[in-house]
């Protein structure tokens, strides 16, 4: 069998930062927003509501219609009905937020060769967790965008009690917990991060107008205990950092932490036993690889060992419909 050789995907991977480039420059020079308040608009028009230079922002224009982010009739720009929906801040599938998270790491895949020559991350992860405020600050609220999106699609799979107790772990901007709250309106939910994290997400839940049954506390996961007699535990979107150690470790917390019967839900990147598919899961261990001490991608298999390590039983793993990355896995503590 001939194989037959293709230069030009080498070349499309090599430039493959241009399309990105592009794209976060547009959503942070507020490009697509300025578009959905004039309808549409000629570069010079666009370059001198936002202050830019005219000649850069027709480039930049052009590069967006190159890539369908954009439409251009003659010498006018509109938003396509996806950028409509997904680019223009305060849309309703807001994505704008979330992609500035991808930005940010943008620096350290450049450093990818320093990785794989000393197997240490390229970035403190402390920068985002607390240690620099307004760095802190962009990655609670990335991430809160992010979180928002996936969780509208996942809080509904969980098949959450119409009452009881839910504590949601490494529970970030909150996202997930105020969502699980305004579901269930007999729900109450307790969320546990770092304290620079909780800062930011109780003014989150403050917002939401659910600060009376989301209660968010100060705690590193890896050593505090957790609070007992809860229904649900949610551990959503944070194994990814973690070793299998640090992960059986929590687990036995968790099992601690539920009343008979109840159960946990588990959402992440995963892989199949070959660590290489989805092709996207296996890339995303390497960019939580460059900015955390422990980041990877797990395989279900490895998820279903070290949760009947714990003493977890009835486990099931599934993958989120798409265009979600994610797969979700559950199971409980004996009765």
């Amino acid at each position: 069998m001939t194989m037959t050789l293709r230069p030009d995907r080498i070349m499309k991977l090599a430039s493959a930062f241009y399309d990105s480039c592009v794209l976060f420059t547009a959503s942070d020079l507020g490009i697509f927003r300025q578009l959905a308040e004039s309808g549409s608009a000629d570069a010079a028009e666009v370059a001198a509501a936002l202050e830019l230079d005219p000649r850069a922002t027709r480039l930049l224009l052009d590069a967006c219609v190159a890539l369908e982010l954009l439409i251009k009739q003659d010498v006018s720009y509109c938003n396509t009905p996806e950028t409509a929906a997904f680019l223009v801040s305060g849309a309703a599938g807001d994505l704008s937020r979330a992609i500035r998270y991808n930005r940010d790491v943008y620096a350290a895949w450049g450093a990818l060769p320093e990785l794989v020559r000393n197997g240490k991350p390229v970035e403190a992860p402390e920068i985002h967790l607390g240690d620099n405020p307004a760095r802190t600050r962009a990655f609670v609220m990335a991430m809160h965008g992010r979180a928002m999106g996936i969780g509208r699609m996942v809080i509904p799979m969980l098949q959450l009690p119409e009452s009881g107790h839910l504590l949601d772990i490494g529970g970030g901007s909150g996202a997930y917990a105020i969502l699980a709250a305004q579901q269930q309106p007999g729900l109450t939910c307790m969320m546990m991060d770092l304290p620079g994290v909780v800062a930011i997400a109780s003014e989150l839940v403050e917002a939401a107008g659910v600060s009376d049954r989301v209660t968010c506390i100060a705690g590193d996961y890896h050593t505090a205990e957790f609070p007992g007699e809860n229904d649900v535990v949610n551990i959503l979107g944070v194994l990814h950092q973690e070793s299998p150690e640090s992960i059986v470790d929590i687990f036995t917390r968790c099992h601690k932490a539920l009343k008979p019967g109840g159960v946990i839900n588990v959402l992440d990147m995963m892989t199949d036993a070959t660590r290489c598919r989805p092709s996207f899961s296996a890339l995303f261990a390497v960019n939580m690889a460059l900015t955390t001490t422990n980041g990877w991608v797990f395989s279900d298999e490895d998820l279903a060992e070290w949760l009947t390590t714990a003493g977890f039983v009835d486990f099931s793993c599934q993958p989120v419909p798409p265009p979600m990355p994610h797969w979700l896995a559950r199971a409980r503590k004996p009765a």
